[in-house]
């Protein structure tokens, strides 16, 4: 069990006064058996009213309405977790439905069928080619071409960190060989629902103590889940090559990466120049201790 503090920070600057509508942030995650919230401060300027729930896949929303004008927008989440890693080793795996092509249990597949139904097009067959080229036997059992997967994304493409701008068409990003971890994670959500897999995007936060060992440490991260008989929801990680790390902090689960958008909203008003500062620190609770 590791226990971590994060600290997400979001400034929008404008040149000009607007006025704000609702804004949906997605900053905390659900308690569960792997995560454990031990404390968390949502600090926010200009203050408004804050409304929490829990959306349709049971992430954690908070609906929040600045009130009045600004010049500025600053959103501020501040979190204590214990994380409790299930690394995946030695699975031992006998489910003889986990072979390729898999097949989910008919309950399964009711619950799991918008996650297996691809939500890009691909009109010119480049991720299909390029899939094609990553399939191997057909006796190869489910977890080992996953995870073989994950790991040519990482391999095999060029790390391009993006801080503004949607996720990439993963047609585009096999075209381009080149994206940045949430463009890879839907590359791979992507690929493995048209091999038949039922396959979700993941946005939050990665721990790594040395920013330079991990890609896409310091700011919001984004990987994949995909749904294994016997495994269940097991996470990949193609731009680091992980696999059910303790390091994957997950915030939230979307079929499609916009509807996993940390903080997402709409302005009144014309604001002139914006600009958007976005930084994300992960560390362990000790050593802010140890220096205090």
């Amino acid at each position: 069990m590791a226990r971590l503090r994060i600290r997400h920070e979001t400034i929008y600057a404008y040149e000009r006064p607007v006025a704000f509508a609702q804004h949906r942030l997605l900053l905390r995650p659900r308690d569960s058996h792997a995560i454990r919230v031990m404390d968390a401060v949502l600090t926010v300027s200009p203050p408004g009213e804050t409304r929490w729930l829990y959306d349709a896949l049971g992430n954690s929303v908070c609906c929040f309405t600045p009130g009045g004008q600004s010049r500025a927008l600053s959103i501020t989440s501040e979190l204590v977790i214990e994380r409790y890693p299930a690394q995946l080793a030695d699975p031992r795996v006998e489910d003889p439905q986990t072979a390729t092509p898999i097949v989910y249990a008919p309950q399964d597949r009711t619950v799991l069928a918008p996650f297996i139904d691809p939500a890009t097009e691909d009109a010119d067959g480049d991720l299909l080619r390029w899939l094609r080229g990553q399939v191997g036997s057909p006796h190869e059992p489910a977890l080992e071409l996953i995870l073989r997967l994950n790991q040519t994304i990482h391999d095999t493409f060029e790390y391009q960190p993006r801080d503004l701008g949607a996720a990439q068409e993963p047609s585009h990003t096999v075209r381009l060989g080149a994206g940045t971890c949430r463009d890879f994670a839907w590359l791979m959500v992507e690929a493995l629902r048209r091999l038949g897999y039922a396959a979700r995007f993941v946005t939050g936060y990665l721990y790594s103590p040395a920013h330079g060992e991990m890609r896409g440490a310091g700011a919001t991260h984004a990987w994949c889940e995909a749904f294994l008989p016997d495994l269940g929801w097991t996470e990949f990680d193609p731009t680091n090559a992980l696999a059910e790390s303790g390091d994957l902090i997950p915030v939230a689960v979307a079929r499609t990466p916009l509807e996993a958008t940390p903080i997402s909203g709409a302005i009144y008003g014309d604001p002139g120049a914006t600009n958007m500062a976005v930084h994300v620190d992960v560390r362990p609770v000790d050593s802010l201790q140890a220096a205090a």
